[in-house]
């Protein structure tokens, strides 16, 4: 059985290598721990590509078929392994930086493509300097993050100096800062091979990461291209621009835009598995499974053949990370008493382990009408909120 070095884990993710009879090892950083019987090794720092690379010589694996990174952290060390063991996909790291770093991205996207104005906040750095750069509200985030995690929007001196406190404080290209857009947020979640788009989704967050990662409950859904088409139009056309000019490898991707009143703005695009449980409504959705697609191209078999069996939507599904309610105690049995679920799993014990987001549970609806849909949703995240309807 071949061997797949993964970066990263995620149960998911694990029983589709186990479906294609790929063997996986993981390296991983805390406080991800494989189950029992999975070859695994810890690092303490995941963007570190020599610690990775050290790893995996380390384990002396003789069958070593692909690499991949389940997570935004775990790119760069990904490409280095390949360009050093001699494997299918990405090997150009200069690639993979412009996919990682929010300046370098959007510094070498056409002018042509809206993007909120973005710098590296350099040491001493003051909030006058961003302020009369960005405008009075900007972002300060790091430069190489995900999952908005140590993201806030900055309105003045106090918040700014807040933020800083989140970071080392000793590198000139750690933070960036970018002017704010206040608009609803909605993410492409894609294949992109050969330079063409070869499939895509489109889906909107009822809770963005931002406002998740600030104690908000993590939710989006799938959108109907019948009923939105100009705006599929425009996303499609924006995913094409932003990726040929970024040189995107054949990958899966996630990218995230802005819809303002004069069009889409660019947001930041990743060549990685989307995260939270995107992948499984895109598959019950389409019958796309981006975890096979991420598979063969780390193997070196190309997206064509998992991508045969995708067809037009008949229900439109979405997802919510659930949270536990401040005051109040809920079950599932309180969920599934409320609310029509495809699936559910949220766990009230006390001891509970809390994941990202503050996640103790997660579920996934469809409705054939993507209005009931985002209805529904609105109404799960509200009695998870407050506990009642």
């Amino acid at each position: 059985m071949p061997t797949m070095i993964v970066i990263g884990y995620r149960h998911d993710l694990d029983q589709a290598l186990r479906r294609r009879d790929v063997d996986p090892f993981y390296i991983v950083q805390a406080p991800a721990s494989p189950p029992k019987g999975r070859r695994s090794v810890r690092v303490a720092d995941m963007e570190n590509a020599q610690e990775i690379f050290r790893a995996a010589l380390s384990a002396r694996i003789d069958d070593v078929a692909g690499v991949l990174s389940v997570h935004e952290m775990g790119v760069f060390g990904a490409t280095y392994l390949r360009q050093q063991l001699n494997l299918p996909g990405n090997t150009d790291s200069k690639t993979a930086l412009y996919f990682r770093d929010k300046y370098l991205q959007k510094s070498k996207l056409p002018s042509r493509v809206k993007r909120a104005r973005c710098r590296h906040v350099s040491i001493g750095t003051s909030f006058t300097d961003l302020a009369d750069d960005l405008g009075d509200g900007f972002v300060v985030k790091p430069a190489t993050g995900a999952g908005a995690l140590r993201t806030n929007i900055i309105r003045s001196p106090e918040e700014y100096a807040q933020a800083l406190t989140l970071f080392s404080g000793q590198s000139d290209v750690e933070i960036v800062a970018e002017s704010f857009v206040g608009a609803p947020e909605v993410y492409l979640d894609g294949v992109w091979e050969n330079g063409d788009l070869e499939w895509s989704s489109m889906s909107s967050y009822h809770t963005s990461p931002l406002t998740a990662a600030q104690g908000g409950i993590l939710s989006a859904y799938v959108l109907d291209r019948r009923r939105h088409s100009p705006l599929f139009q425009q996303a499609e056309t924006l995913a094409t621009e932003a990726l040929t000019s970024l040189n995107a490898p054949d990958c899966v991707f996630h990218l995230e835009a802005f819809m303002e009143e004069d069009g889409l703005t660019f947001g930041e695009c990743a060549i990685r598995l989307p995260g939270a449980l995107s992948p499984q409504v895109n598959k019950l959705t389409f019958g796309v499974d981006l975890f096979d697609v991420e598979i063969s191209l780390a193997l070196g078999e190309g997206a064509t053949g998992a991508l045969r069996a995708h067809s037009a939507p008949e229900r439109f599904h979405g997802y919510i990370l659930l949270r536990r309610p401040d005051g109040c105690n809920l079950t599932q049995r309180d969920f599934e008493r409320n609310f029509l679920f495809d699936e559910i799993d949220y766990d009230s014990s006390p001891d509970a382990p809390i994941g990202p987001y503050g996640r103790v549970g997660q579920a996934i609806l469809s409705d054939p009408d993507e209005l009931k849909l985002q209805k529904t949703i609105e109404d799960i995240v509200r009695f998870n909120e407050v506990g009642s309807i």
